[in-house]
């Protein structure tokens, strides 16, 4: 059985998790992404779990920058998003922010 009709959040509105979505932004790149083609599982690792096999499906998805993009412009706190996890995700925000502070300077 698939799992999203088991899930406890189906009739939830998909803004409690994946936050306001603006009624302008183009998001038909969702269409061509690969990892709508595999187990939803394998972008959500459980704490400890390599996100290795998802890292190589982004590595060939021809819409991983915008997936990227996507992910900082939230921030997506869980799961492999545009190649990469939460924590180089969040290590990708600082070291942007820190570049932004020492231009400002």
């Amino acid at each position: 059985m698939d799992w999203a009709v088991l899930a406890a959040c189906q009739d939830k509105d998909p803004v409690l998790f994946f936050g306001p979505v603006d009624e302008d932004e183009d998001l038909s790149w969702q269409d061509a992404a690969r990892c709508a083609e595999t187990d939803p599982e394998l972008w959500f690792p459980e704490r400890g779990c390599s996100t290795r096999p998802a890292k190589r499906i982004c590595a060939g998805c021809e819409v991983q920058p915008q997936c990227l993009e996507f992910a900082l412009a939230r921030p997506e706190l869980f799961g492999v998003w545009g190649g990469l996890s939460e924590r180089e995700r969040q290590q990708l925000r600082v070291a942007e922010q820190q570049d932004q502070e020492r231009k400002a300077a």
